[in-house]
């Protein structure tokens, strides 16, 4: 078996999967849709005004540096990171305020200045989940092919730390009574597209990874990681071809042989599949060979929120806002029911505002800065028509950044501007429903009932990216490119120990198990 390694997307779990297969010795090749690499995970430029497309911050680095040192290089050397403290402001419905650092001491000043009663359970929510993120960290490192794999011993160590009857904010509950202050540690879970009220408990790990690790703003914005990922990429041999959408993979049986773009067929003996799962499954693969992730199953699907999103280039700078801005109305648990139940526009809706240019003067012309503004909404649904919506809502999130924010004058200072809603995220950037943050994370949407990294309908096929274990978020995907390049170099029967070693208790198994659509 030759090493020939087509690979979906140049999003950065295309990219990290392509430094290290051609560091492993893979013929690789990336087939990015888009004429610049990165995915959601890249720039857009707006005369003159440079955003990140999607994510905006750098959280847990660790799994990135491992990737880089694993094919030597020094994710520090190649891209400067600087460590924001505060991480982020809230702003609550009520007028509060909250400055949110990794620094104990004055977090727990800043909790007390809500809530007095408050402030002593942040060390003890810090350091229980430090324990927590510790059991649960091996579970994000191994594949999930089966039932079968709930049974090894890094699992089993969860187990008492799981709580599937809680939801984040139940668990939260332990710790701190004034709901502003679990606001502020249980808001992430909007991270994976899920409201607090029903996301799983196992899932504070995030605002604990937060403020143990820090919040990073990588210079030229997290666009910058991505290009670096495809130059090093390109160093090490791979080949990315830009501006080639792939319309079809081929198969032989349920045996992937290759792949055709609109500019022609390519053969290769694994591919890697780093687009938008739903979307890819229905585009590229027939449904007759799809049983566990057909059309129908797929349309059954949980899926997470979408967001709506402005990008805006003013004149003139905002000292006064600080580079994370959040607001959080005050009936927060009515606004995410309004997102993920009622599916229809909040009046008061929650939105997040990047005001980079206080960090990275560079990525504006001088004496203007960029505002990123993100709201989370449904999405794609009957109940709201955004040819219709546009307009209106797009005005209610202005007039909440005058009146929430205090940006003064905020219409009359856009210079350059961009709105993109669900329907754009769709249409645009191929994503199913406009679901920016993919399947849902709902307990029974995780671990073996995620599509699997080896994945288990087909032979050949493996999945990096937000759909597949472990789930969404740069950190999540990093590792799901790095997951899957370890099955498939096993399943040519390359050596994976200079990869990362893998948790006590794990095994590969036979693929045989796990391929020509067997059950998981």
């Amino acid at each position: 078996m030759s090493g020939r390694v087509a690979i979906v997307g140049a999003g950065p779990g295309g990219l990290a999967a392509a430094m290290i297969l051609a560091r492993a010795g893979c013929d690789v090749q990336v087939f990015e849709r888009a004429n610049v690499p990165g995915g959601r995970t890249s720039t857009l430029t707006l005369d003159g005004f440079r955003f990140d497309v999607g994510p905006t911050f750098f959280l847990y680095p660790r799994i990135l540096e491992e990737i880089f040192l694993s094919v030597g290089r020094d994710l520090e050397d190649e891209v400067k990171m600087v460590r924001l403290d505060p991480m982020y402001r809230l702003i609550y419905g009520d007028g509060s305020t909250l400055d949110v650092t990794s620094h104990v001491e004055r977090m727990e000043r800043e909790i007390a200045r809500l809530s007095p009663d408050d402030a002593a359970g942040y060390v003890r929510f810090m350091a229980e989940n430090r324990v927590k993120f510790e059991r649960f960290r091996p579970c994000l490192q191994m594949p999930f092919g089966g039932w079968s794999d709930l049974l090894r011993w890094p699992v089993f160590r969860l187990l008492p730390w799981l709580r599937p009857w809680a939801s984040v904010d139940g668990a939260l509950q332990r710790y701190f009574r004034d709901p502003r202050v679990r606001l502020a540690f249980t808001f992430q879970s909007k991270y994976l597209g899920m409201s607090p009220f029903k996301c799983p408990s196992l899932f504070t790990i995030l605002s604990y990874l937060e403020h143990d690790y820090g919040v990073y703003h990588p210079i030229g914005g997290c666009a910058a990681v991505t290009a670096t990922m495809a130059r090093i990429a390109e160093e090490l041999g791979a080949e990315i071809h830009l501006g080639e959408q792939v319309e079809q993979l081929k198969f032989q049986g349920r045996r992937v042989v290759g792949l055709r773009t609109g500019r022609g067929e390519y053969e290769a003996d694994a591919v890697i599949i780093n687009a938008d799962f739903a979307r890819a499954m229905r585009r590229l693969v027939p449904n007759h060979l799809r049983r566990r992730w057909s059309d129908a199953r797929i349309a059954r699907k949980r899926f997470s929120c979408s967001t709506f999103m402005l990008y805006l280039g003013l004149r003139g700078q905002l000292p006064h806002l600080r580079h994370h801005t959040i607001y959080l109305p005050r009936d927060y648990e009515q606004v995410v029911a309004d997102i993920d139940t009622n599916h229809r526009l909040s009046e008061d809706p929650a939105l997040y505002v990047q005001n980079a240019c206080v960090t990275d003067p560079e990525l504006a012309p001088p004496g203007h800065s960029t505002l990123y503004v993100l709201v989370p909404v449904t999405h794609q649904h009957p109940n709201v028509d955004w040819s219709r919506e546009r307009a209106g809502f797009r005005a209610r999130v202005l007039r909440q950044l005058r009146e929430r924010l205090g940006i003064e004058d905020v219409e009359r200072r856009i210079v350059a501007e961009r709105v993109v809603t669900p329907d754009d995220w769709d249409t645009n950037y191929e994503i199913h429903l406009g679901a920016t943050f993919n399947l849902a994370h709902n307990l029974d949407q995780m671990l073996h009932r995620r599509p699997n990294n080896r994945f288990e309908e087909l032979d050949g096929v493996y999945l990096t990216g937000g759909g597949t274990h472990p789930g969404s978020g740069l950190p999540g995907i990093f590792e799901s490119a790095r997951i899957a390049c370890r099955l498939l170099l096993e399943d040519r029967g390359q050596p994976t120990d200079w990869l990362h070693p893998m948790p006590d208790g794990y095994s590969s198994g036979e693929p045989t198990h796990l391929c020509l659509g067997g059950s998981a």
